[in-house]
């Protein structure tokens, strides 16, 4: 397996030094883990949205991306996902790392400081150059779209 050098920064070393870097849970795990850098419990209600911190600000290099993930646990035992699922993480960004998290069950939900809350993953990434053309290639498929092949 690849492992590509990424550069991380705390953003407030002084407040967070209770709060996880993000980190692989095991072996073979495809994502790290990500923490919620919160100085108070954020409660989510039913149908709402919440931008949480991480704490976090990353460097990656040119040629790859950080793919944000929602955890599978929280959305199976909470209805907790991630709104723009997958977020993307641009190789040119130097922010923090936000998680834009919505509450797709039926009950509010807190997140408290230092749960984990996404998964994020570092992909190599192509750039495309597109080429206009009066005609494309046919396949087996052609235009079928959603729901073509049945249920």
């Amino acid at each position: 397996m690849e492992e590509v050098k990424i550069q991380i920064k705390r953003l407030r070393e002084d407040m967070d030094r209770d709060i996880p870097l993000p980190r692989y849970m095991t072996e073979h795990s495809a994502g790290m883990d990500l923490y919620a850098s919160i100085d108070q419990d954020v409660l989510i209600r039913q149908g709402e949205r919440k931008l949480i911190p991480t704490g976090v600000a990353i460097a990656i290099p040119k040629g790859f991306e950080a793919q944000i993930r929602p955890r599978s646990g929280l959305a199976f035992k909470n209805g907790i996902s991630l709104l723009n699922s997958p977020g993307t993480i641009d190789a040119d960004y130097r922010g923090e790392i936000g998680v834009l998290l919505i509450n797709f069950g039926s009950e509010p939900f807190a997140i408290k400081r230092g749960d984990r809350i996404a998964q994020m993953l570092i992909n190599r990434v192509c750039r495309a150059s597109l080429e206009l053309t009066q005609e494309l290639d046919t396949t087996e498929r052609d235009s079928g779209g959603f729901g073509h092949t049945g249920r």
